[in-house]
C-alpha cells in the first residue's frame, strides 16, 4: 500500500533515470503520436462508461449498449503502443494482450470494428466473438490480444519464424505486461528469438501492476531488461509516458532489427491507473500512488513537448475534439450493429471432419 509511484526497485525505476526524449522530432511527427494517444484515450473513457452501463459517451446514447465480457483498460499507457507503432510498416505485425484496445487502435484498426466488437456484434472484426480479450485483425497485421498472460510471446515468435522461413523481411513486435516475464514462454520465447536471430521487438508494457498484486513482491533479480540481456537479446529502458521518447527508442531498436541485428527489447515504465478491469475500484492501492502516477499522464507530457515545438493550445484541444468525435460515431455505429445470428455459434470451431460439431 506504501509503495513509491518512482517504482518498485528504487533510483533505477526512477522517472529522472530513464531514457526521455533528446533526439529532435518534426511538430508533424510529434502531432500525428498525440492524434493516436488521444484516439485511444477516447476510446478507453467510451468502453468504459459502456462496460458500466453509462447512460451516454461523448452525446452518444449507451441506454442499450455494454461491452459484453471483462474489459482491461489501457488508459494512462497511450504513449507506448503509440510510439512503438508509429515505426512499423502496414506488413508488420503485432500481437498483444487482454489489455490491447490500445495496441489495435495503433496499428490501424478501425475504431468502429473495434468498438463493434467489444459491443459483441456481427460487424465486429471477430463476429462479436473475440471481444475485448481476443480481438484481432488480421488485415493491418495485429494478430490478436490473448486472455492468457505471455500467450502473445510463443505466437509472435511463431509469426517471425514463419516470416524468416518465407523470407518475407517483415517484423513483429510483441506487447506484453511486467507480469509476464514470470512465466516459461518468455524464456521460452527468448531464447528461440535469439537462437534463430529472429525480427521480433519484445516490449515490455511494466505498469507495475500483475492482476491486485504489485509486481515486484513476486519478481526476482534486475527485472525485465536485466532477464532480456541475460538471454543476449540488447535492449532499452524508456520513460513509457513519454511518447516521444518510445518512438526514438522503439525507431532505434527497430532500425538494428531491420539491419538483421536479430531481437531487440524495450522495456517500458508506464502506469495502470485504472483497476485490473473496468469495475475494478483498486482498492488494494494507495491513493497517494495514483495521485502521483496521473501528475504523469502521457497526454500532458505530450501536450507539454508539444508546445516546445510550437504547437497551440488550439491545435491540441482540436485533435482532442476529433478523437473524442470518431469514437462517438463507433459508439453510435456499435449500439445500431446487429446481432450475431445464432448460427454463427457454429462457426470458427473445430470441425471434426464428419460435417458436423461434436
Amino acid at each position: 500500500m506504501g509503495r513509491r509511484f518512482d517504482g518498485p526497485r528504487g533510483a533505477a525505476y526512477n522517472r529522472a533515470s530513464l531514457k526521455t526524449a533528446t533526439s529532435p522530432v518534426s511538430l508533424h511527427r510529434a502531432l500525428g503520436l498525440y492524434r493516436t494517444m488521444a484516439l485511444i484515450r477516447a476510446f478507453e473513457n467510451a468502453a468504459e462508461e459502456a462496460s458500466r452501463g453509462g447512460v451516454a459517451v461523448f452525446g452518444a446514447s449507451l441506454s442499450d449498449a455494454k461491452v459484453r465480457g471483462p474489459l482491461h483498460l489501457s488508459t494512462g499507457q497511450e504513449a507506448v503502443p503509440a510510439g512503438v507503432c508509429a515505426n512499423l510498416l502496414p506488413g508488420d505485425q503485432i500481437t498483444s494482450t487482454h489489455r490491447g484496445h490500445g495496441h489495435t487502435i495503433a496499428k490501424g484498426a478501425s475504431i468502429e470494428g473495434t468498438m463493434c466488437e467489444l459491443f459483441g456484434r456481427a460487424t465486429g472484426f471477430n463476429g462479436g466473438k473475440g471481444g475485448s480479450m481476443h480481438i484481432a485483425d488480421f488485415s493491418v497485421g495485429m494478430l490478436g490480444a490473448n486472455g492468457v498472460v505471455a500467450a502473445g510471446i510463443p505466437i509472435a515468435v511463431g509469426a517471425a519464424q514463419a516470416a524468416r522461413v518465407l523470407g518475407r523481411d517483415t517484423l513483429v513486435v510483441c506487447f506484453f505486461g511486467d507480469g509476464a516475464i514470470n512465466r516459461g514462454p518468455f524464456l521460452e520465447g527468448l531464447n528461440w528469438a535469439r537462437v534463430y536471430g529472429l525480427r521480433v521487438l519484445f516490449v515490455c508494457e511494466d505498469n507495475r501492476w500483475s492482476a491486485t498484486t504489485a509486481t515486484d513482491a513476486m519478481t526476482a533479480g534486475g527485472g525485465a531488461l536485466a532477464r532480456a540481456r541475460a538471454l543476449d537479446v540488447p535492449g532499452l529502458e524508456v520513460d513509457g509516458n513519454d511518447v516521444l521518447a518510445v518512438d526514438a527508442a522503439a525507431a532505434a531498436l527497430i532500425a538494428e532489427i531491420r539491419a538483421g541485428g536479430g531481437p531487440r527489447f524495450l522495456h517500458a515504465i508506464t502506469y495502470r491507473v485504472k483497476g485490473h478491469v473496468s469495475v475494478d475500484a483498486a482498492a488494494y492501492r494507495a491513493q497517494d500512488e495514483v495521485s502521483r502516477a496521473l501528475e504523469q499522464d502521457p497526454l500532458l507530457i505530450g501536450a507539454g513537448r508539444l508546445t516546445a515545438l510550437g504547437a497551440s493550445a488550439a491545435q491540441l484541444a482540436g485533435i482532442r475534439a476529433e478523437a473524442e468525435a470518431e469514437v462517438a460515431a463507433a459508439v453510435r455505429a456499435a449500439t445500431a450493429a446487429p446481432w450475431p445470428e445464432p448460427a454463427a455459434a457454429y462457426t470458427d470451431i473445430q470441425d471434426t471432419g464428419a460435417g458436423r460439431w461434436e
